[in-house]
């Protein structure tokens, strides 16, 4: 989650800079509990958001599963049934060219939007539940 990485990363040098300065400890334990709780605030904005990422996504993959046409319900398994035909005929040598490099970072691609499309439509139901029982 680069939003997680990015918000510690942006608090950090923060909470150093409130170290170094020459204010009582008073001062700098207030200031340090107002950035954290506008870390906390952000975070909960940026889990929202991934929240709502996630949920698009599993939309679009659950409307293409419930097309009407048959095509528009399998285009993503074809696709990665060819690839992986492709890439155990490569791995054996059964073709009569390599693949090429770009051919096995669209391979990483399209497996990883596949399972975390599908991962995304199994427990983006669960977390919203618990967020809204919070």
């Amino acid at each position: 989650m680069s939003g997680w990485k990015f918000l510690s990363g942006l608090v950090s040098p923060l909470t150093n800079l409130i170290d170094e300065l020459h204010t009582s400890e008073d001062e700098r334990l207030q200031v340090k509990a107002s950035i954290f709780e506008m870390q906390t605030q952000l975070a909960d904005k940026v889990m929202e958001y991934e929240t709502k990422l996630m949920q698009a996504q599993a939309q679009v993959i659950t409307a293409e599963a419930q097309g009407a046409s048959w095509l528009q319900r399998n285009w993503r398994p074809i696709t990665m049934l060819t690839f992986l035909i492709l890439v155990v005929a490569d791995a054996f040598g059964l073709t009569a060219f390599r693949l090429a490099d770009e051919a096995w970072t669209l391979l990483q691609i399209g497996l990883g939007g596949y399972v975390v499309g599908r991962s995304a439509e199994k427990i983006v139901p669960k977390i919203t539940d618990v967020m809204r029982k919070d």
